[in-house]
């Protein structure tokens, strides 16, 4: 039996910008971002959802050359060229005390920033994690949307950034993001993905 209800979707291109087409870039062009595209990109990326609305990432745009300066040398050596080179590199960032937001954000449970002050700090932090993490994927799917290239790292000392960026008593360092367009010679061969009779179970 039909509805009658239609499910909006992506075109082929729009789902190969998101995704088909996805894959780290590691070598920029000078091409400077605006301000307003990275406006763009977080106005898109706000929207999806995380558990009690909580929204629990913050995003530091690293564009100076001060900034990048003092972000370079916590950097892994590997991969300090690339963010030398990138116009922008976002650090992704968990805020442990996205509780404080949450009579705006969640405002039907009532109580529920009292619990978690008073609850266990690791009962927090974890779900500041998890659903920060969330929406650092959804960050680089709206980065894409927007026109620029992504290369995500792990490869930097997160406690020394944490340190470095922000008060390591209420948030921690996650993810670094480089942010820009790709140089004429950034294309790389697509790398193979696993099929899905290897990833997914019916039950």
């Amino acid at each position: 039996m039909t509805t009658g209800i239609t499910h909006p979707q992506l075109d082929q291109t729009g789902q190969d910008l998101l995704f088909g087409g996805a894959h780290s870039i590691r070598q920029f062009s000078d091409e400077p971002v605006a301000r307003d595209v990275l406006e763009r990109a977080w106005e898109l990326a706000k929207w999806p959802p995380t558990a009690w609305n909580s929204q629990p990432m913050r995003v530091i745009h690293v564009t100076s050359r001060e900034g990048k300066a003092r972000l370079l040398p916590l950097v892994d050596e590997r991969n300090r060229a690339k963010v030398e080179q990138a116009p922008v590199t976002s650090i992704l960032v968990s805020d442990y005390n996205y509780h404080h937001d949450l009579p705006e954000l969640f405002p039907r449970a009532e109580g529920l920033r009292e619990m978690l002050d008073e609850g266990p700090a690791g009962l927090r932090i974890k779900h500041a994690h998890f659903n920060a993490t969330l929406q650092a994927g959804y960050f680089m799917l709206a980065a894409r949307a927007v026109g620029l290239s992504v290369g995500p790292m792990a490869g930097f000392d997160t406690e020394a950034v944490t340190e470095e960026f922000l008060d390591p008593d209420t948030m921690h360092a996650l993810v670094l993001v480089n942010l820009g367009y790709p140089a004429s010679d950034a294309a790389v061969s697509r790398l193979p993905r696993l099929p899905e009779d290897r990833v997914v179970t019916w039950v």
